[in-house]
């Protein structure tokens, strides 16, 4: 049986797939998201609420994020990178840069976990990748709070 986080982390993958692609405020996709996935199967509240922190969170510092990310995805701008790959990067990196709750190399092996469900066996070496060395560098930055 999977998880809440995981659950969680997945339904956020979804939102903010829907975001990344509709450019809808993150408040219009997480009510048509619920509104469609509230009638098709029960989500509990804590999953419910950690996809909507991880999703908020992330579209709120898309920005930093995003700067991270290209810097750290050799050879790859964002918008060529695949819808699915770079937004399981900005939920992995979001919580690697702004969430003290879940060991890193927990954060890493959650999103390595959804790309091989959601995306291809290529992807989860790319994902690796990226999300190892843009955790080499939050490590040699130290403590520092990115907020």
């Amino acid at each position: 049986m999977i998880g809440r986080r995981r659950r969680g982390r997945e339904h956020a993958l979804q939102m903010v797939f829907q975001w990344d692609l509709s450019k809808e405020s993150f408040k219009k996709v997480r009510s048509s998201f619920w509104t469609l996935n509230d009638s098709n199967d029960s989500v509990d509240v804590q999953t419910k609420d950690f996809a909507d922190h991880l999703t908020a969170g992330t579209v709120q510092h898309i920005n930093q994020i995003d700067i991270l990310l290209e810097r750290h995805a050799e050879h790859w701008r964002i918008p060529r990178m695949s819808v699915v790959d770079r937004n399981i990067v900005r939920i992995a990196t979001f919580e690697l840069m702004f969430e003290s709750e879940t060991p890193k190399i927990v954060v890493i092996n959650e999103a390595l976990e959804i790309a091989r469900k959601f995306s291809t066996s290529d992807s989860v070496q790319f994902i690796n990748g990226i999300l190892d060395s843009i955790l080499k560098e939050l490590n040699s930055l130290g403590s520092k709070n990115f907020e």
